[in-house]
């Protein structure tokens, strides 16, 4: 055995610790908080066992074969450790777990700087990447050397010893702050409670949510006295309740409590988000770069900070006399219907939804009967059999699953061949993360002939059914369920075996929602909508009528959405390139700021949206918040061949299939979005897509 195979040799796996296993699918039930930091030490020990036996003495000429490889199986089994982890933190909430996390993720953090900044691991990956072109390597092979050689340098590769250890303590800290913030968030959202104990008082809200809010009460305290009524801040509750409710007093109630989440002693996230936005501004000069915005785009698709506000603001610019004019007509509607003088934040989703009543004679809640969870399901795997030829079934065997309510999905080509598998868990809980989101858990990889087929999280958090009735989902729930099918489906349906690229792994981060934002077309098309709709008691499809108004309202209110979203990533941006926390401006008027420019309803000065704003404290998106814009522009162009075509064309579908969900990152995205697409994306699609072409 060589110095470098018996370096990199594994731990043993062992039945008192599930983490360890090699492969197969996670080992959900079995896993315990005390298995967590040994499985992680005993990787991360593995991984720098190796490196020193690859890089640490007098080595020969290293090759993909001997370097690049060996490396990556080692990091694999690290992943194998801690991606279960992460996961069950996200949709458990297990305090011994969350423990272990909090107590591992440093480890990671530490061991990640580290590797980073090893400057005979950056020669060795140098020296194969000089000889590619002689070994043969392959055009993925040679992206990945690239991409790697470049995440040294932004791991501070170059830095001085000094600057390394304090660039290792900054990585550590920001690691630690992030998992606080989302705990936080997390923490509030299962502890709030608005609990109404006048039924009268909740006229207006549908029977689904009245059930769900009564279940909770019971939940609660099983002696809820008869009536009362329990809402929580999950999306299920929440957002039918602003709705619906015509009680305005306890419209803001809620609208208070959801927008003030970790906002308060204990767990307000006010300090951690100062001290985040400190350590990534010292990370970007540590860096040599001007802003941490730009460190966040050297592994994206934008250029520039200035290319991505110059993005933006055209949007905004585009919309505002949309936004402004829906704002103006929902005022004068609420004051004509009821008297409102001041249209408040509360009062918005009421009165949209009236307005869109009034206007289009239909309500979510009659669209919602036609949209069963098992049936859109259904309809979803029709969807995908017809667009990609895929056969989706449900499996049991061979898959342990975190809760009862998770499903196992296996996806097969037409000819049988399995592509992988996706894991749904589809309802809301306490303790789990709000949102929606896909995570990978096994990556599809070839190593010694053998193929590792790919396992992905599809995570959402609709109404779980009460009462023995079916959940049912709003229009705008079955568009997220798509959106999160279609990450799911660039994960599952790589056809490249190199781990490093494939599925979602390299894609540039601006460029990832493609695939997730075009697969939400398919919600608002007559000839898919009849596979996704039935009605919940008699199955009869979606009226023709009902449908019409559906396609006429598609774009109400479309300048107010769009203005909203540019509020986040414009505000993101500003906090991630032109603010100094240790200035004179707060985070608070720098959102202040956002608003005077692109907002068009005044938000009341107690709204701290930014305390649970854990897409960029905490999810990844820091200073990258534009990426769902700039991936919409990508989506809506490339949805336009289905127009063109025909939204079940198969000659499209296998395209699409092909050039972008079969490629992975193996390539650049945007030679791969002309290969599809024949030319390049252009933002009036987007704009044509959301009506907001006219001239206002």
């Amino acid at each position: 055995m060589t110095a470098a195979a018996s370096a990199g040799a594994t731990v043993a796996p062992t039945a008192d610790n599930p983490l360890l296993e090699p492969s197969g699918p996670p080992r959900f039930t079995r896993i315990r908080p005390e298995h967590v930091v040994p499985a992680v030490r005993a990787r991360i020990a593995e991984v720098e066992a190796l490196v020193e036996a690859l890089v640490g003495g007098a080595a020969g000429a290293h090759t993909w074969e001997s370097l690049v490889e060996p490396l990556d199986a080692a990091q694999e089994l690290l992943a194998r450790a801690w991606g279960p982890v992460e996961h069950l933190k996200s949709v458990q909430g297990d305090e011994g777990l969350r423990a272990a996390h909090a107590e591992a993720k440093p480890l990671l953090a530490e061991h990640d700087a580290k590797l980073g900044q090893d400057e005979r691991l950056f020669r060795a990956y140098e020296a194969v990447r000089a000889g590619a072109e002689a070994a043969g390597l392959s055009r993925p092979q040679v992206k990945v050397l690239d991409e790697v050689l470049r995440d040294f340098r932004l791991a501070g590769v170059a830095l001085g010893p000094e600057h390394k250890a304090r660039f290792r303590a900054i990585k550590v800290e920001l690691s630690t702050l992030e998992s606080k913030f989302s705990d936080n968030v997390v923490d509030v959202t299962r502890d709030f409670r608005l609990v109404v104990d006048e039924p009268a008082r909740l006229d207006g809200l549908p029977a689904q949510v009245l059930e769900a809010a009564r279940a909770q009460a019971l939940a609660d305290d099983p002696a809820a006295p008869e009536g009362r009524h329990a809402f929580t801040l999950h999306a299920p509750s929440v957002v039918p309740f602003l709705q619906y409710c015509r009680d305005r007093a306890l419209r803001e109630q809620l609208y208070r409590g959801f927008t003030t989440r970790a906002s308060e002693a204990p767990r307000d996230n006010a300090p951690l988000i100062g001290r985040i936005l400190e350590l990534r501004r010292e990370l970007a000069a540590l860096l040599g770069y001007p802003d941490y915005a730009s460190v966040s785009l050297a592994t994206k698709m934008a250029e520039s900070p200035a290319q991505v506000r110059g993005f933006l603001e055209d949007l905004a610019g585009r919309a505002l006399p949309f936004g402004r004019r829906e704002r103006d007509e929902l005022a004068a509607f609420a004051r004509a219907r009821d008297g409102l003088a001041d249209l408040a934040m509360w009062d918005v989703s009421y009165y949209r939804e009236l307005l869109r009543q009034d206007r289009y004679a239909f309500s979510d809640e009659e669209v919602r009967q036609y949209l069963p969870l098992d049936r859109c399901l259904d309809g979803l795997f029709a969807t995908l059999s017809r667009l990609y030829g895929l056969e989706v079934r449900e499996v049991t065997s061979s898959f342990e699953t975190w809760h009862p309510d998770v499903r196992a999905l296996e996806l097969r080509d037409a000819d049988g061949a399995l592509c992988g598998h996706v894991f749904l868990d589809l309802f809301a809980r306490d303790g789990k993360r709000s949102g929606a989101w896909m995570g990978d858990c096994l990556e599809r990889r070839r190593r010694g002939g053998a193929l590792q087929t790919p396992i992905a999280y599809l995570v959402c958090n609709f109404a779980a059914p009460v009462g023995g009735k079916p959940s049912l989902l709003r229009h705008d729930e079955l568009r997220t369920l798509f959106h999160e099918c279609g990450h799911a489906l660039h994960h599952v349906l790589t056809k490249v075996d190199l781990r490093q690229c494939s599925g979602i792994n390299r894609v540039p981060w601006d460029g990832v929602e493609l695939p997730s934002q075009f697969f939400e077309n398919w919600v608002w098309h007559r000839e898919s909508l009849a596979l996704l709709a039935g009605h919940v008691a008699t199955g009869a499809p979606l009226p023709d009528a009902l449908l019409d108004k559906m396609l006429a309202a598609k774009n109400f209110m479309s300048g107010v959405d769009m203005l909203r979203q540019l509020e986040f990533a414009l505000f993101d941006l500003a906090l991630h390139t032109d603010f100094d926390p240790a200035g004179p401006e707060t985070v608070r008027d720098v959102i202040a700021r956002v608003r005077a420019r692109v907002a068009v309803f005044p938000v009341p000065a107690w709204n701290r949206f930014e305390c649970a704003f854990s897409h960029i404290f905490a999810g990844g998106y820091a200073a990258g918040y534009y990426s769902y814009k700039w991936a919409e522009v990508l989506a809506a162009d490339a949805f336009g061949r289905f127009e063109e075509e025909g939204i079940f064309s198969r000659d499209a579908g296998a395209a699409f299939r092909e050039h972008i969900l079969g490629m992975g990152g193996s390539e650049d995205l945007m030679e791969l979005f002309v290969r599809f697409r024949g030319r390049k994306p252009t933002p009036d699609a987007l704009l044509r897509q959301s009506g907001l072409l006219a001239t206002a």
